[in-house]
């Protein structure tokens, strides 16, 4: 039976670790903010928006939110960004994605400066993850997984780690953050072979698990012993929220397993948190 990987166990941790430090900011006149940016009001943005807040409540992080409407012109949309960050006060954003389809979502990316970007959107960011120039702040979800193997110890290099998925999001960020840990990585994803996907699969030390379909990965693409992240939020036939890897048939042959809930997406805001404090303490280095 594999052990449970608890991200709740490592968010509380690292908020602890993060408060202690936004009260040296504050004992320094610096109080950390992070605005939140959100067009319209689907459900998703909005729970994530609830567990950003309370996750700042706790850490002594201010949160400015920015609730807009759906309809919002493009161009006023693009001078809100501006205004951020121009503003001295508010040290990182968050904007929640997708945007509504009429909206040029790079464009307004783009737009938004890598400095105050806490959440990998930009490609200043991405340059950043990829090049290593410490530039701009990897995507919280990827730092959240590696942000589990530090907290239960698990050391990456020449392990062979097996990444599920290819996005920006997580795929391709995690999958170069690994390799920074000395990792040997493959990545797979919807163009691969069934059988190359189960030989990578089952081969591996390490599984990151990032697809976006409920329960697609079973016991035949996984081996023995395995650590399994799974990053999949998704919802089942009978309207609960599952992950990627079957974690009945996944907890029977891996060594480690992260659930859903309670898992992976349960660090994401604490990293998000650290990212806000990182750019406080660069902005007190200034003042």
């Amino acid at each position: 039976m594999a052990k449970r990987l608890s991200g709740r166990e490592v968010a509380d941790e690292l908020t602890g670790k993060s408060a202690a430090r936004a009260q040296v900011l504050r004992q320094q006149g610096i109080i950390p903010t992070l605005a939140i940016v959100r067009m319209g009001e689907r459900p998703g943005d909005l729970a994530y928006e609830r567990g950003a807040v309370k996750r700042a409540e706790k850490t002594g992080i201010e949160v400015k939110r920015f609730a807009l409407d759906a309809e919002i012109p493009q161009e006023e949309l693009l001078e809100i960004v501006d205004r951020l960050n121009e503003d001295e006060s508010i040290d990182g954003v968050l904007m929640l994605r997708p945007f509504p389809v009429r909206v040029d979502e790079a464009l307004v990316c783009e737009r938004l400066s890598p400095a105050k970007d806490m959440d990998g959107i930009t490609s200043g960011s991405m340059a950043g993850v990829f090049m290593d120039t410490g530039r701009g702040y990897p995507p919280c979800t990827a730092e959240a997984c590696l942000a589990i193997l530090d907290h239960y110890g698990i050391d990456l290099k020449g392990r062979k780690v097996t990444v599920m998925g290819r996005s920006l999001v997580i795929g391709k960020p995690v999958a170069m953050m690994a390799l920074r840990r000395n990792a040997t990585v493959t990545m797979l994803h919807s163009r691969t072979t069934k059988e190359d996907f189960a030989r990578a699969g089952s081969g591996a030390d390490v599984v990151i698990a990032a697809i976006g379909r409920a329960r697609m990965i079973g016991a035949d693409k996984l081996g023995e012993e395995q650590i399994i992240l799974d990053v999949g939020v998704n919802v089942d036939e009978e309207g609960r929220l599952c992950g990627d890897v079957d974690y009945d048939e996944a907890e029977q042959k891996a060594a480690m397993i992260t659930p859903v809930p309670g898992g992976v997406g349960s660090v994401t805001t604490a990293i998000l948190m650290r990212h806000v404090l990182d750019a406080a303490e660069r902005r007190a280095g200034r003042d």
